[in-house]
């Protein structure tokens, strides 16, 4: 059986990642790893992750089995903080999953179930694992555009153009905030035109919502995952608590579908528990739990909620750093779009021959497509990458 496996193209990222601990130089930089890192490059636990788990070390009495969907008490705290009470509670249906990917399989297989011939639109470009799932799991797909390389901003005329040919039942799916891999992000005019055009078509929209809190604030960035939830009779929302929480390794996600109404909530809320005993039986508990106690404790929510927006804003003063000095070195404005951008990520929109310059010459790290983490710089290397950055002729 084994020999008739093929091998499997390498993963960019990982490769990246080794490549970069194998380079012996001391000035190197590593931009690829879409991890958030402190300014010593460590990613620490969060202050209130650190309580709450000592709260259940303390108290916890079991390590059962929760249920299939996960423990309620996370979907409802989770639900709350994406989604703050634009739709009642019974139209929407929820699973635990591990972390933001599970989220997005579970979804994809929900629709591979519910309408097979759907077809999954996404953004060009978008995060490696979507496409790379989608077909794994054999779904109709096709792309919509999405980043203009020449103003590094959102095309939205060629994005509206390619979702006006989205047919009635195709699934769009949506970035919620913190373009992944652009930091590119529509206007909120711009989310609703793209809402009427989605709902004149008779398309449903599938959200990603992997960075809630790392662009402009917590409640502003779900404004525009709320507008979609308003704007249609059922969507799907794949959420994430890697980023904002910091809790990587624990795989704590949710997958919500909002539906029409109570009725069909229920029957989803079966179909959803179903895909996960296929899956995975059980989803993980550990990271779930801590995330329900810090939601639903006020003390321990002010301060998560502050230490998260003391890493927010420390991504922008980065941001702001680097477009500042790219302006002194250059005497020109044309890569103020990096403090335009918002989340972990900015695409530079230089080509792959350009981006293995910047490594061989200048030991930055960076994926090929020129995504660049802007959580793995600090103040000393903002000027490094700046000076690279000029002299490699981007």
């Amino acid at each position: 059986m084994l020999e008739h496996l093929k091998d499997q193209p390498a993963d960019k990222i990982l490769a990246l990642m080794a490549a970069f601990r194998a380079d012996p130089r001391d000035d190197k930089v590593d931009l690829g790893v879409g991890v958030y890192k402190d300014a010593t490059g460590n990613t620490p636990v969060m202050r209130a992750v650190k309580e709450a788990e000592r709260r259940l070390v303390a108290e916890q009495t079991t390590k059962a089995y929760t249920g299939l969907a996960g423990d309620p008490a996370f979907s409802d705290a989770m639900i709350d903080l994406i989604l703050g009470g634009v739709v009642p509670r019974e139209r929407i249906a929820a699973v635990a999953t591990p972390g933001g990917t599970g989220a997005i399989r579970q979804a994809l297989e929900l629709i591979k179930l519910a309408a097979p011939e759907a077809t999954v639109w996404l953004s060009d470009p978008t995060w490696p694992n979507h496409p790379s799932i989608i077909k794994y799991l054999g779904m109709p797909t096709a792309n919509y555009r999405y980043f203009d390389d020449a103003t590094r901003g959102v095309d939205f005329a060629g994005l509206m153009a390619d979702l006006g040919t989205v047919a009635s039942g195709d699934v769009v799916l949506l970035h919620g905030c913190c373009h992944n891999p652009t930091g590119a992000n529509l206007t909120a005019d711009q989310w609703q035109e793209v809402i009427a055009l989605l709902k004149s078509k008779g398309a449903v929209p599938l959200v990603d919502l992997a960075y809630q809190g790392f662009g402009d604030g917590l409640d502003a960035d779900a404004l525009a995952t709320r507008a979609v939830v308003s704007g249609f009779e059922e969507c799907l929302i794949a959420a994430s608590c890697s980023k904002n929480f910091g809790i990587y390794r624990e795989r704590t996600g949710l997958l919500m579908a909002v539906a029409r109404d109570a009725d069909q909530a229920k029957s989803a809320q079966g179909t959803l528990a179903f895909l996960n005993r296929q899956n995975y039986s059980f989803p993980p508990d550990h990271g779930a739990r801590v995330v329900t106690t810090i939601l639903t404790d006020p003390d321990l929510r002010a301060d998560w909620e502050a230490e998260l927006e003391e890493t927010r804003n420390g991504m922008l003063a980065l941001r702001a750093q680097l477009a500042s000095e790219l302006k002194r070195l250059t005497n020109s404005d044309r890569f103020d779009f990096i403090a335009d951008h918002r989340g972990m990520f900015s695409r530079l929109g230089t080509s792959p021959e350009m981006v293995e310059k910047l490594r061989a010459d200048h030991g930055i790290y960076m994926v090929s497509d020129s995504r660049m983490n802007i959580a793995g710089l600090n103040a000393e290397t903002v000027p490094i990458l700046a000076k690279a950055i000029v002299a490699t002729g981007i």
